[in-house]
């Protein structure tokens, strides 16, 4: 049986692009890129490591799209080798509350200790150390 072997990017559906591009720049460390896609329009992607997110702004999403595509409802968990407690005081400089955690966590490949926040749509962000 066929089978996929990695995770190409995932889309969010967001409220405001700007806001959103910011908060996972700042708190995140993800690189805002500008991509050009066929349809010659110009769309939004966060870049991280060898991964992306592309942005879909609510009610001017591309096809083909979610059936639901709705902000706020995504649930992404993050890996770092950055210990949790220079993420706690580095998101509480940029006034980003942290909802729970250092909790332990089970990830695809074994243990995590895991933080959480919210971006500005509300999707839950899990934060997580192997280990």
């Amino acid at each position: 049986m066929p089978q996929v072997n990695a995770l190409d990017h995932l889309v969010l559906t967001v409220a405001d692009i700007d806001a959103t591009i910011a908060f996972y720049r700042d708190a995140l460390g993800m690189v805002a890129e500008p991509f050009h896609p066929a349809d010659g329009s110009t769309r939004w992607a966060l870049k991280f490591g060898c991964h992306k997110i592309n942005l879909h702004v609510a009610g001017a999403e591309f096809d083909p799209r979610a059936a639901r595509a709705l902000p706020g409802t995504a649930d992404v968990c993050f890996l770092t080798q950055v210990p949790l407690a220079e993420w706690q005081a580095h998101l509480a400089r940029e006034g980003v509350e942290v909802l729970d955690g250092p909790v332990a966590r089970t990830g695809a490949t074994g243990p995590i200790t895991s933080i959480y926040v919210r971006d500005p749509d509300g999707n839950l962000l899990e934060i997580s150390v192997a280990g």
